[in-house]
């Protein structure tokens, strides 16, 4: 019979050694030490049997816990060593954290893969109980073998006209690599364009030369009588490219350097890196409907252990939610 050892601990640095397997830029021991050595303080729920592993990244919220993130995330989910194993070391996992905590809020998850669903059963199953509830929505494109041509024919009229338009007013180059002068750069559009400020731009800078250093990064800018009037960040790994920021000088606006830019890197991530989808993060933004093409869910789970009155009010209140979300569905 399998023995799991269950242990916690308060650094990403106790990771090092176990050969997770990353399924992007977000599920890597490596994001999230950069989140630690930015300040966050975490807590490592990490199940072990052999050679299998599986880890939690979590922090501290209240007399709860909480995923270690931060708002750059597009998702968040375990660490595994072995797939097969990943569900019997989840459990193993969801029945200790009772010892440690109360209420577990876990969000930001996929379950095109399966992820949300995993973790709602291991959780069940230890005898939390668990409310689940959309929290955001992923904006994403399936090339399906596809070239930018036919991508591009697919646009709306409108987009495709202010590309005819607009496109040879500005000139555009995309980085492959960590640049700091390119870097610099975005820093200084992104700070005087309509975006608001940047949650911690020396993290965003150290997790771009980590992308750079991998091969990954893809930076793009955009130019108008030799100025940067556009840039953005970009990812590509394992067939996604993953666009994680974007931002326009206000007063170049009427040159769609930013519609130029987005452009240039669809064309440059199709038909140069050969991606098979294009993943372009969280939020309903409107214009994102312009670039792609389908939708999925982002899930939340508020696990709580029905035995501490501290939860009863939060528990009462999720039923009574989910009891009127069905008399309506009705």
């Amino acid at each position: 019979m399998a023995v799991t050892a269950v242990s916690y601990h308060d650094t990403v640095n106790d990771l090092q050694g176990l050969p997770f397997t990353a399924s992007g830029p977000f599920s890597r021991p490596e994001w999230f030490a950069l989140l630690e050595a930015s300040g966050a303080r975490p807590v490592i729920a990490l199940a072990r049997d052999g050679d299998d592993a599986v880890a939690l990244p979590l922090m501290q919220q209240g007399s709860g816990l909480d995923i270690l993130t931060n708002w750059y995330a597009f998702t968040w989910t375990d660490l595994a060593t072995n797939h097969v194993r990943r569900e019997a070391l989840l459990g193993d996992l969801a029945r200790s954290l009772a010892t440690r905590a109360s209420r577990i809020t876990l969000s930001k998850l996929p379950d095109e893969d399966g992820t949300a669903s995993r973790f709602e059963r291991a959780f069940r199953k230890a005898g939390w109980t668990v409310f689940r509830e959309i929290c955001d929505t992923n904006h994403i494109l399936t090339l399906a073998g596809h070239d930018y041509a036919d991508y591009l024919a697919g646009r709306p009229g409108k987009l495709r006209t202010t590309l005819k338009r607009k496109a040879k007013k500005v000139e555009v180059e995309i980085l492959e690599h960590f640049d700091a002068d390119g870097w610099a750069s975005y820093e200084y559009v992104y700070g005087h364009s309509w975006k608001p400020e940047e949650g911690d731009p020396a993290l965003l800078r150290r997790f771009a030369q980590q992308e750079g250093a991998a091969g990954r990064i893809r930076l793009g800018l955009a130019r108008h009588d030799g100025e940067v009037i556009a840039a953005q960040f970009w990812t590509v790994e394992n067939g996604t490219a993953y666009i994680h920021k974007l931002a326009h000088l206000e007063s170049a606006k009427p040159l769609s350097a930013g519609t130029t830019l987005t452009a240039a890197l669809f064309r440059h991530v199709i038909d140069r890196d050969h991606v098979e989808k294009v993943d372009f993060g969280t939020g309903n933004d409107p214009y994102k409907a312009d670039w792609m093409e389908e939708t999925r869910p982002r899930y939340r789970l508020t696990c709580m252990r029905a035995g501490d009155p501290r939860n009863w009010p939060a528990i009462a209140r999720s039923m009574l939610r989910k009891l009127v979300s069905g008399e309506r569905a009705g």
